[in-house]
């Protein structure tokens, strides 16, 4: 690429940055949520195929989002440096091009749950900004033999790096002005947890292996997995909060959060599992909830017989289909509002959420949720059902290994993992290395049957390559299948299977 062109993609990629960071604080002062950014992602994500958000979580894991908002940056580049390198040709289609990006933005923006007119402003100005910013920015490009009064080269290299410069003061500032997270962080960080009016029992003491590398038997908040469709965590001011519970139902209610707090709150340990996750995987963990049991919220709306299904809808528009009896009946489903002994995270559900024990969270564990909708499986349809998902989410019986990984050395070894079937409970793993016999492994004392259960057994490793498989038996007698099913359309199935190299003892260093 000759210089000229280069310095057209600088322009390009100069007036872009300008346009989007005059956008950021257009979005502060009159539109939050229509960061152009943040709206053109989500719009991806929900337009995404299953198959690339299967993918994108097998890559990134719990950092797709931040892969995503890369992968945006690294594509708005190249188009404003190809709009650059047009215009100084074909000048109509270089502002077509911006324009078609911008009229994308407005569309993603206006598409949003619970949009408004004034959503579309910032995308609009974004449009305007960057057209009328690189027409300048390559009027000030400087040419060959062109007369001495005319720009330089480190002219328009001033004028290019003060209008990036320009757009990043105007993003700061846009952000500075969305003060919501702030705010709602600073209500979370000084909001006290109501005591429990029933406690959980506490953890047994026979629970926990503390085995290194072992999952432990409760995961810490920094350590539990995120998956959701939300690429911006809504911010939403437990005063402003309510839960609207409606549909099939004699009579709607709607529960304000100093009502929320003000109920007997019960405590429980229950596994959540992402049905993205496949066999070994790790998205799944275990915390202690604080809430309150939905059957008895649902109860006061007094449901139908005609009813099979609550369709939950979060403040952002996500919705999950759970299945009316895996909310009425005795297992702990609540309205959370605590994990493992402080306000939920921001990132978790705060100021409430869904914990539904047995279920896939794509079904039940609807975070930042609103309203509850008694209705039908054959007159509603949730967020993933609409994307090629089953309508129902029991979570299978599965089982992993943890350690050891990779290289050690020949010897007694332990070999350890966490099994779960929620709502069930485990009642044996076992082992087998080399396709050899099914070997019954030790079984730490589990929570509860909504939670997972770590086990261990202890290999005799003989020099060589091996490979190590588990599987797990649930109590009601289910022997964990071996046929290998991708994660969709209900979740993976499989032994997870780990290859081992074992050294000899005279090889350690």
């Amino acid at each position: 690429m000759g210089r000229p062109r280069v310095l057209a993609a600088l322009a390009g990629v100069a007036a872009v940055a300008f346009g989007l960071g005059i956008a950021e604080l257009a979005a502060g002062v009159l539109a939050p949520r229509a960061s152009p950014v943040v709206v053109v992602g989500s719009l991806l994500i929900d337009l995404a195929p299953p198959w690339a958000k299967d993918a994108a979580i097998a890559l990134f894991g719990t950092g797709d989002k931040v892969a995503l908002l890369v992968g945006i940056g690294i594509v708005l580049a190249a188009l404003a440096a190809a709009a650059g390198i047009l215009h100084t040709r074909r000048p109509l289609a270089a502002r077509l091009l911006i324009v078609a990006g911008g009229v994308f933005g407005i569309a993603a923006a206006v598409t949003r749950e619970g949009a408004s007119v004034l959503d579309a402003v910032p995308a609009a100005v974004a449009t305007v900004a960057a057209t009328l910013g690189l027409g300048a920015l390559l009027r000030r490009r400087p040419v060959e033999d062109a007369d001495p009064s005319a720009p330089t080269r480190r002219e328009f290299l001033a004028w290019t790096g003060g209008a990036a410069g320009v757009g990043a003061l105007a993003a700061l500032g846009g952000l500075a002005l969305q003060a919501g997270a702030r705010a709602v962080t600073a209500v979370r960080d000084t909001f006290a947890l109501p005591r429990a009016a029933v406690a959980a029992p506490p953890v047994p003491a026979g629970a926990d292996f503390g085995i290194p590398r072992l999952a432990p038997v409760v995961t810490p908040n920094a350590d539990f997995y995120r998956i959701d469709t939300a690429l911006q965590v809504p911010n939403v001011d437990p005063a402003d909060w309510s839960l609207r519970i409606h549909g099939l139902v004699e009579r709607e209610v709607v529960l304000t959060w100093d009502e929320l707090v003000a109920l007997p709150l019960e405590e429980s340990h229950t596994t959540l599992m992402c049905v993205s996750n496949p066999v070994g995987g790790g998205l799944v963990g275990t915390a202690l909830w604080l809430g309150y049991p939905v059957r008895e919220l649902l109860a006061r709306a007094r449901p139908t017989s005609r009813a099979d299904m609550v369709l939950s809808r979060s403040v952002d528009g996500f919705t999950a289909s759970t299945p009316f009896e895996a909310l009425t009946d005795d297992r702990n489903a609540i309205l959370a509002i605590g994990m493992n002994g402080e306000p939920l995270p921001l990132e978790h559900g705060f100021p409430a959420r869904l914990v539904v024990p047995g279920l896939y969270g794509y079904v039940s564990a609807t975070k930042w949720v609103t309203e509850l909708e008694v209705t039908r499986f054959d007159a509603a349809r949730a967020y993933w059902t609409d994307r090629g998902w089953s309508e129902r989410g029991p979570v299978k019986l599965s089982s992993r290994i943890d350690v050891p990984r990779g290289t050690i050395v020949a010897g007694d070894t332990v070999v350890a993992g966490v099994a779960w079937h929620q709502h069930t409970g485990i009642a044996r793993v076992e082992v087998s290395v080399d396709d050899g016999p099914w070997r019954e492994a030790e079984l730490a004392t589990a929570i509860s049957a909504d939670t997972w259960v770590q086990w261990r057994y202890t290999w005799d490793a003989t020099p060589g390559q091996h490979e190590l498989a588990v599987r797990a038996t649930s109590v009601d007698g289910e022997v964990q299948t071996p046929r290998e099913r991708p994660v969709v359309p209900d979740g993976a199935t499989g032994h997870h299977r780990v290859a081992i190299t074992v050294q000899e003892v005279s090889t350690r260093r």
